[in-house]
């Protein structure tokens, strides 16, 4: 593997991928359903659908932010009735927050709304890059999650 950080061509691949995603997701953040949630409470619901129920220090590690912000998350999220607290069964002091079904519903709206904006995008590719993309997202995805 090459110096990334030192090889100019690498470095600017780098910096290319970095501008390139970041722009992106920011695009896919503004194709919601439901304008009314913060990219962090969709975020949330993303986690505990991929994840299942959690804690809020769970969740909150997950997110990266503080135990004190998921617990007003969480609280914003349970008034909204897209999540519910249930008692955790192996310690009375803690509670596992878990999903409902409106915010399911919700999830699979917004899942299909972004597919369908990005699948519009990707039929501005030729043959070419369609193909380049397609066997660039399991490294992608990869990345993600290192």
């Amino acid at each position: 593997m090459p110096d990334l950080n030192h090889d100019g061509d690498s470095a600017a691949a780098v910096s290319s991928l970095r501008s390139a995603v970041m722009l992106l997701g920011r695009r896919l953040k503004h194709q919601r359903v439901d304008e009314s949630l913060s990219p962090t409470e969709m975020s949330v619901l993303g986690t505990l659908a991929r994840c299942g129920s959690a804690t809020p220090g769970e969740l909150a590690r997950k997110e990266h932010v503080q135990p004190p912000s998921m617990t007003r998350i969480v609280a914003l999220l349970e008034a909204k009735g897209l999540v519910r607290l249930e008692p955790h069964p192996d310690d009375r002091r803690q509670k596992r927050v878990s999903q409902t079904e409106r915010a399911e519903a919700m999830l699979a709206e917004s899942r299909i709304k972004r597919n369908a904006w990005l699948a519009h995008l990707a039929e501005g590719l030729d043959e070419d890059e369609w193909e380049t993309l397609r066997a660039a997202a399991p490294v992608l995805e990869k990345l993600a999650h290192l």
